[in-house]
């Protein structure tokens, strides 16, 4: 295959959708929209077909907020995953790396934004500047991909196509973060955001614009208006293929092609072949019944497995689509987390005991879980990664795993919760009854379906489940504050890490892992909030991230996520119960260039946008 930057920019073509603002001089002709060094994808090479431009497309998200699918659907990115999970520059003409210690990004030459504002250095100089290390705007600094122990890097602009991040020690995950599903965005839209900062804006009229917006400060203003990733301002410039062209909140937010996006076919035909795309909001129930009336052309989001019968049903009945299976990329389809650093004393202790998550393990009959609820297509097993990781390991996976009430009731009676109420219920060390309490986002009925089951496999072994629904807002307020029990979610994102992987997902470096929430905050803030891991063998878990922070080749770095994944399987801080569910997906029958098997995956992969939707075409668009 021909690497994509070396190849020649063909003839380009106009597209019928701009034609009438290109006659009208109200925009500029294709070949001065695009970059002087466009992104050349060679379709053929793929596997592909060249496209035909032209057409809307239908699908639909379950909340107002996650209109933000456009901007992880379209992933645009400074470096992206190719459909073999292999970095790529994309919204960069090229990178360098030295020793994973200095970066030097390239742009593309006459880049521009939506808008047709060029695209430079400036724009990153103004995040970095400017919002990044403004603690009005950024009240802890610069993210923390960027930190290497207590180091920040030096950034430099040399000219308008450079950009240069430089520290003293390696910070190998830096190019990989650049190209996650939610990206850092370390660049703005300068031209546009100057206006509301208060060090270029003029005072009267940035003044003027705070009580128009209703805000307490030019800092508000600018972090409401500053939505990249949120994508619900339709007026800030982005590099997007689609533009957001719906002002406020509807039901129905429509986004058309961006004039200015910087890749094309090798027929000179500028990306995305689609013209428009609408993105219906509807309640989480009707997905898949509207799926079914074919009112959507590509949909992920919303379905699941038990749709698949209705989805099925409608393919027969003469439906519009096609219902693909691909695979999810999470470590684990569902996962039930203690959590280590729950506010009751009593339960922190009970929870702390490895005996009783390994305990609670046993106990599940995961092969009963994946017959009723996946036709056993799914694979049974503790959360860990996938095959398709280097690191896979079958004992990994088994750990802990098996259904085995015996054993399970053994470590429960040694941890010494060995006392039962007349109902057969352990008792705690203070007397109450071991109930626990295990709350949901109440998105997934399979995941209900699975507690279910499990409520009657804990009863053998003396504990009794509470399950409770929440909103995901609520459940996460929740966790975070340390006043939920145990929680279920999908296991780690990333299933199937690679070498250049950074395990920091493993270790507690993030809030958002159930089992240690506050011992995420702690290294989220510095330790302004949240508690330092007090545990041996988390605090193990963070000196191996520090040794594949630094270590100098990839067999260091194996080492390191190999024992990482060891500690996990012994210590069962997430209980897995089976991986590599089938994800329906439903698919016009006109859309073309459509993977036919492929994992679903959120990172890596952005769930389609690894794919391109921007290569997506209806076959009789035109």
């Amino acid at each position: 295959m021909i690497p994509l930057a070396a190849l020649a920019v063909p003839p380009l073509q106009e597209n019928t959708f701009w034609q009438d603002e290109v006659s009208s001089g109200a925009l500029p002709p294709v070949q001065d929209r695009l970059p002087k060094v466009p992104l050349v994808v060679d379709l053929e090479a793929k596997g592909r077909q060249i496209g035909i431009p032209g057409g809307t497309l239908r699908t639909m998200v379950t909340r107002s907020k996650d209109i933000r699918q456009m901007v992880v659907y379209g992933y645009a990115r400074l470096v992206g995953y190719d459909e073999t999970y292999q970095l790529k520059a994309d919204l960069l003409e090229s990178y360098e790396v030295d020793a994973n210690r200095k970066f030097t990004l390239r742009l593309r030459p006459g880049h521009r934004w939506s808008d047709g504002h060029p695209f430079t250095s400036a724009d990153f100089a103004y995040w970095w500047q400017d919002v990044a290390n403004n603690r009005s705007l950024s009240p802890s600094g610069p993210p923390d991909f960027l930190r290497v122990g207590d180091e920040l890097p030096r950034v430099s602009f040399p000219d308008e196509v450079t950009v240069i991040y430089e520290w003293d020690q390696p910070n190998p995950s830096f190019i990989e973060t650049l190209a996650e599903a939610r990206p850092p965005f370390i660049f703005r839209p300068a031209h546009f955001l100057k206006r509301y900062h208060q060090k270029y804006a003029d005072i009267e009229a940035l003044a003027e614009a705070v009580d128009d917006a209703r805000v307490k400060s030019w800092a508000a203003l600018h972090n409401k208006l500053d939505n990249m990733y949120k994508f619900d301002n339709s007026a800030l410039p982005t590099l997007q293929p689609w533009m957001n062209a719906t002002e406020g909140k509807k039901i129905r937010q429509v986004f058309v092609r961006n004039p200015y996006f910087h890749r094309v076919d090798t027929a000179g035909v500028q990306l995305p072949y689609i013209d428009v795309v609408e993105m219906e909001i509807v309640a989480p129930g009707l997905v898949a019944a509207k799926a079914n009336a074919g009112e959507t052309d590509l949909q992920g989001r919303g379905l699941d497995f038990r749709d698949i019968s209705i989805l099925r049903k409608g393919e027969t009945d003469g439906g519009n689509y096609r219902t693909l299976l691909w695979p999810t990329g999470v470590a684990s389809q569902i996962a039930i987390y203690p959590n280590l650093n729950y506010n009751d004393d009593v339960w922190r202790g009970v929870l702390r005991d490895v005996r009783v998550r390994r305990a609670l393990s046993l106990g599940i009959d995961r092969n009963t879980i994946n017959q009723a609820l996946y036709f056993r297509l799914a694979k049974p097993g503790a959360m860990t990664v996938l095959p398709q990781s280097p690191f896979f390991d079958e004992a990994n996976r088994a750990a802990w795993a098996s259904y085995d009430p015996t054993g399970a009731n053994a470590l429960l009676d040694e941890a010494g919760l060995d006392q039962r109420d007349r109902d057969g219920i352990r008792k705690l060390p203070d007397g109450r009854r071991m109930e626990l309490v295990i709350e949901t986002a109440g998105e997934r009925q399979e995941v209900e379906n699975a507690l279910q089951i499990i409520t009657d496999t804990w009863r053998e072994i003396g504990v009794k489940l509470i399950m409770r629904p929440l909103d995901r807002d609520i459940l996460y307020n929740r966790v975070f504050a340390g006043t939920t029990m145990a929680a279920v979610w999908f296991g780690w994102d990333n299933g199937i890490p690679q070498p250049y992987t950074s395990p920091s997902y493993l270790a507690p470096t993030d809030q958002v892992f159930f089992a240690w929430p506050k011992w995420g905050q702690f290294y989220q803030t510095n330790g302004a909030a949240g508690e330092p891991p007090d545990m041996e063998p988390a605090q193990r878990l963070m000196e191996l991230l520090k040794q594949w922070d630094r270590a100098e080749d990839d067999a260091q770095r194996d080492d390191a996520w190999r024992e990482m994944l060891r500690i996990h399987a012994d210590q069962i801080y997430g209980i897995g119960l089976l991986a590599e569910a089938p994800q329906p997906i439903v698919v016009n029958k006109r859309l073309r260039n459509v993977p036919e098997k492929a994992l679903w995956t959120w990172d890596p992969g952005a769930h389609f946008g690894i794919h391109r939707p921007d290569e997506f075409f209806f076959a009789d668009a035109g």
